[in-house]
């Protein structure tokens, strides 16, 4: 039947390309872990230590949707071979059109797995602490990094994550200071790392009376928010702790106490801040978290053994790097500068159509073997 000529010459490269990602998975080895995790479960006082045994039940869910997507294309690739087959008999051809969407659903499915393929760094599959900073470009900086919290919050909610503003600094003019968010959610942190770096916009300034066009710069970090069990030893002596007034991200957070924590780690001058939970003693464990993680990856790229041993101002952006641009005049694209994907649609990826670019870097590093 020629209406399913193209989809029967894709079938032999579709069954290689998923046996491969089978291999890539390591079917065989998840099913013994998952045996050995099953055993663990049932064992008496497993619930003893509440917070190990939450960990390895996460895991456990984790490997075990891995595995359930695995067999689930398996399943899928199989039925479309017998679709085919059964068109072919019956020269059904109302069926081809069903049948060339299920395969390219398929294909779509099999790329995404072979994505999670690749998150497969220490804590990839941890939720991930997101700071966004204005730069240079002032009142239109400060817009930018606010046109930047909604996306990356748009992303976050299409992808079925749970979203927490840790921290939200307005600017009485216009846009935010700085804002903090937590995105909680199974590989949160394998695909928000690609995000890091500088940001950079090109439009007419909403704020400008001449309607001139404004180049604007914003930066975004990205670190895994580490549970209990990873120890990092922060020196006292090296921090500057300041309380001030929560601002909250709307009107009914607003605090009239000085909850808020801010923390200067003095020998980087990285700064911490969070205003979100309830409490002065809260926020101040959960800044010293979020110091814990950023120090912790400093220390990582920096090759070093020791968090004393950190030293230099890493607080700064550099703006001479940005990893994409945004363009809204005299044209519209958004381009990487890492990978050189680019796509027209800027309001799509204004509206968190991010994968195409977190897909490309993924493959990047992968291919570069970082």
């Amino acid at each position: 039947m020629v209406e399913l000529d193209q989809v029967k010459f894709e079938l032999p490269a579709a069954a290689e390309m998923l046996a491969k990602l089978g291999e890539s998975l390591d079917v065989a080895g998840i099913e013994n872990k998952l045996e050995d995790m099953n055993v663990k479960v049932e064992v008496e006082g497993f619930w003893d230590n509440v917070e190990q045994a939450q960990k390895l039940l996460k895991e456990k869910k984790g490997l075990e949707n891995k595995l359930e997507h695995f067999r689930s294309l398996q399943q899928e690739l199989s039925d479309i071979e017998l679709l085919i087959d059964m068109a072919e008999e019956e020269d059904d051809a109302a069926a081809a059109g069903d049948i060339k969407k299920s395969f390219e659903a398929f294909k779509e499915e099999a790329e995404a797995l072979r994505l999670i393929t690749l998150l497969n760094e220490e804590y990839d599959g941890n939720n991930a602490i997101v700071s966004i900073h204005p730069g240079s470009g002032g009142l239109d900086a400060q817009d930018w990094a606010e046109m930047l919290l909604r996306m990356y919050t748009r992303w976050a909610e299409k992808k079925g994550y749970r979203v927490r503003i840790l921290d939200f600094q307005r600017d009485t003019e216009g846009g935010i200071k700085s804002a903090t968010l937590l995105v909680e959610g199974e590989n949160a942190y394998g695909y928000l790392k690609t995000e890091k770096g500088v940001h950079r916009l090109v439009r007419i300034s909403p704020f400008d009376t001449a309607k001139k066009r404004h180049t604007s710069f914003a930066s975004l970090d990205v670190t895994p928010e580490l549970d209990d069990a990873v120890e990092v030893e922060i020196n006292p002596e090296d921090l500057r702790i300041d309380t001030y007034r929560s601002s909250g991200a709307g009107g009914q957070h607003v605090n009239k106490t000085d909850s808020a924590i801010r923390i200067t780690h003095l020998p980087t001058n990285i700064v911490v801040s969070c205003q979100n939970e309830r409490s002065q003693h809260q926020n101040k464990e959960y800044a010293m978290r979020m110091l814990a993680a950023k120090l912790y990856e400093l220390a990582k790229q920096e090759h070093k053994d020791k968090i004393d041993e950190l030293k230099g101002d890493f607080g700064q952006i550099t703006w001479g790097n940005q990893i994409r641009s945004y363009v809204f005049h005299p044209y519209t694209m958004v381009k990487d500068h890492r990978t050189g994907a680019e796509v027209g649609n800027v309001q799509a990826v204004m509206d968190g159509d991010l994968d195409y670019f977190i897909n490309a870097s993924l493959d990047a590093r992968k291919k570069n073997g970082y």
